[in-house]
């Protein structure tokens, strides 16, 4: 498919998609078009790279073009949470940059759905994100293809690993929550990061410190729990709201904060879109005097585009998705055997969303 059909598509020019689609360093001064111009190459199934051109004239060079699908293991759709839409970018940044192939997008709730069949059976059913219409089509059956690895984005579900395994010879992970070595991954560890958020505000000298996001054996929660019994402040039960980490379940448990007496001082949110909605709600109610400091984790683009600017906790997610595409491609080319975790660093980004409390 041409160029001239998605840059019609994207009310541009030719010259502009050639820029977003072939060039990984590129950075498109409209994030909206971007979008729009990677969401048309997706509905048109164009692959801009080397390795596909490659593919498209039967190059000799063919057989070495590595196709690598994605598995989205918290959301069914990459656009639910905008770390993993950063991540999706920085990977697709990353195939361009090493010739590799961009190819189906899972979701992990398609295949537990089937997962009986899956017990006995060489296929594995997946949802593709796009058909040419822009509509989600219906589960599908596919073999296991050759010369295809999976990235695994979020906390895989660990009935579906074994099936992942028989299906994909190269598996990488990206999360905050580290496996048992389950297979390849990149990890930035929640639990130090909620540590350092929550070890942040009590510097600031708050004690009395609610958290919003996952309970459910989750790394960030751990840490928040963690860093309170580090200073012997008490885990009080009713400052606790679980979530599934949106931007609305933060906004509604922040107007839950709100009504709350006692109040706390201090809010932990376990991610940047959980920490948006509930700077939204102390916004909306301002006028009441409450002005928590709120404080969260991931340091996504629009941390920094919201009033307060938002304190958080960085992941590195370029780093994580370039490592997560060279562990792949070195198992590929059998330069390790052991499954490999590689840690990154997390730190503190100081904005305005934090304050001392003055008591």
């Amino acid at each position: 498919m041409s160029l001239k059909e998605i840059a019609r598509l994207s009310g541009t020019s030719a010259s502009t998609v050639s820029r977003v689609l072939n060039h990984p360093e590129h950075r498109c001064n409209n994030p909206e078009l971007y979008e729009k111009i990677w969401e048309n190459a997706a509905k048109l199934k164009y692959t801009p790279n080397k390795a596909a051109r490659n593919l498209r004239l039967g190059s000799s060079d063919s057989n070495k073009t590595y196709t690598v699908d994605i598995l989205l293991a918290r959301f069914d759709s990459i656009d639910k949470d905008m770390f993993f839409s950063e991540l999706f970018q920085h990977i697709k940044e990353e195939l361009l940059a090493s010739d590799c192939i961009l190819g189906d997008v899972l979701h992990s709730v398609d295949v537990l759905d089937l997962t009986n069949g899956l017990q006995k059976s060489d296929r594995l059913p997946y949802r593709s994100r796009l058909t040419s219409n822009g509509a989600s089509p219906a589960p599908n059956v596919i073999p296991r293809k050759d010369n295809t690895g999976l990235i695994i984005l979020g906390k895989c579900p660990s009935q579906l690993i074994p099936v992942l395994k028989k299906r994909y010879a190269c598996i990488a992970g990206i999360d905050r929550n580290p496996t048992d070595y389950e297979y390849d991954e990149v990890v930035c560890n929640g639990t130090t990061a909620a540590e350092k958020a929550v070890e942040y505000l009590i510097a600031l000298g708050h004690k009395h410190i609610a958290y919003i996001g996952d309970c459910t054996y989750e790394a960030r929660y751990i840490g928040y729990c963690q860093a309170m019994l580090n200073h012997s402040l008490p885990l009080n039960h009713a400052n606790i709201y679980p979530t599934n980490q949106t931007q609305e379940e933060g906004c509604r448990a922040m107007l839950s904060i709100i009504g709350s007496e006692p109040r706390p001082t201090a809010v932990f949110c376990a991610n940047d879109g959980t920490a948006l909605g509930a700077l939204q709600a102390i916004k909306q109610h301002k006028k009441r005097g409450y002005l928590p400091s709120v404080i969260s984790i991931d340091n996504i683009d629009a941390s920094q585009k919201v009033s307060p600017m938002l304190t958080t906790i960085d992941i590195p997610k370029k780093e994580m998705s370039h490592l997560a595409l060279m562990l792949l491609l070195d198992r590929k080319n059998c330069c390790h055997e052991e499954n490999v975790r590689l840690e990154l660093p997390c730190r503190l980004i100081e904005r305005e969303s934090c304050s001392y409390l003055y008591e």
